[in-house]
């Protein structure tokens, strides 16, 4: 029995289309983002904080979806009555908004963060949420530092200055320059829509991420310490592009793969590739034995 082989552009097109100094506080002199951008980006509210006098508080945290059910934000963001970084929600409850511009409204998701792992080389944790979300892209990691005098941008939830309490409600957005590469951070000062614009009080863990010409945004730090905002000159983001192996592992639990690189396609997406690849293959080879018979 003859079969003539129509299946290959419909799979040919399937690749082609898959693999397309002081914690910091939310942008200052920063501008609204459009409805709909930066989806990847997170609120992280913690409604019940120990308090050192046993009391609680409420706060909250920016931060990023960087696989299906895990969140990058700042080490800081999880911290005991005592101060202490640990890997454990601390919070009564502690809930990630995820892809929702203007708070006010009702798309993108709420879930309950049910577990934390903290970096033991920098201020950088890792959130999982209780359930995976999977319409919504995650920012993918860089695979290494951005080059001193490129621009790179920021999303957070935080305040627009320090010296008001009033929380905007919509996430906030700003380019910045990287002054300098560190070991473990990145130095980046505003740049548009001025120089003043700087992260500010709940910016915290918000992500900083490349917007490449090819293979979209890549994460490639975040939001870590900082002076009082706003300011002009730098602030400091943790570095994430040297904790690619640990955020892979972490995250791996999932099946995540959402590791990117200087490449289109980085390493979920070679992945991606080598197993379409093998199942055409495996299509091929199925269609060819029965043209013989």
């Amino acid at each position: 029995m003859r079969t003539t082989v129509r299946s290959f552009p419909a799979l040919a097109a399937l690749a082609f289309t898959l693999l397309s100094a002081h914690p910091a506080y939310a942008i200052a002199h920063g501008t609204n983002a459009p409805d709909g951008a930066y989806r990847f980006s997170v609120r992280l509210t913690m409604t019940g904080l120990p308090t050192a006098d046993h009391g609680t508080r409420d706060s909250w945290c920016s931060g990023a979806l960087v696989a299906p059910e895990w969140v990058i934000t700042a080490g800081h963001c999880f911290r005991d009555r005592d101060g202490r970084r640990v890997s454990r929600p601390v919070a009564a409850r502690t809930t990630a908004t995820i892809g929702r511009t203007d708070l006010n409204g009702r798309d993108g998701h709420e879930v309950e963060v049910v577990e934390v792992e903290q970096s033991s080389t920098a201020d950088v944790a890792l959130a999982r949420i209780k359930t995976a979300v999977t319409d919504i892209v995650p920012l993918p990691i860089e695979s290494g530092p951005p080059a001193v005098g490129s621009v790179i941008r920021l999303t957070g939830y935080g305040l627009t200055d320090d010296t008001t309490a009033a929380a905007t409600r919509r996430l906030q957005t700003g380019q910045f320059t990287v002054d300098r590469i560190g070991d473990s951070t990145v130095a980046a000062s505003g740049r548009s829509p001025s120089e003043w614009t700087s992260p500010c009080l709940h910016d915290s863990g918000g992500p900083y991420f490349e917007q490449r010409a090819e293979g979209g945004p890549a994460l490639v730090a975040v939001v870590s310490t900082g002076p009082g905002c706003p300011h002009p000159g730098s602030d400091f983001g943790a570095r994430v592009d040297n904790l690619a192996a640990w955020i892979a592992a972490t995250t791996d639990a999932d099946g995540a793969g959402w590791l990117g690189s200087r490449t289109a396609l980085g390493l979920g997406g070679f992945a991606l590739l080598a197993a379409l690849i093998v199942t055409i293959t495996a299509v091929r080879r199925r269609l060819v034995t029965a043209e013989a018979q």
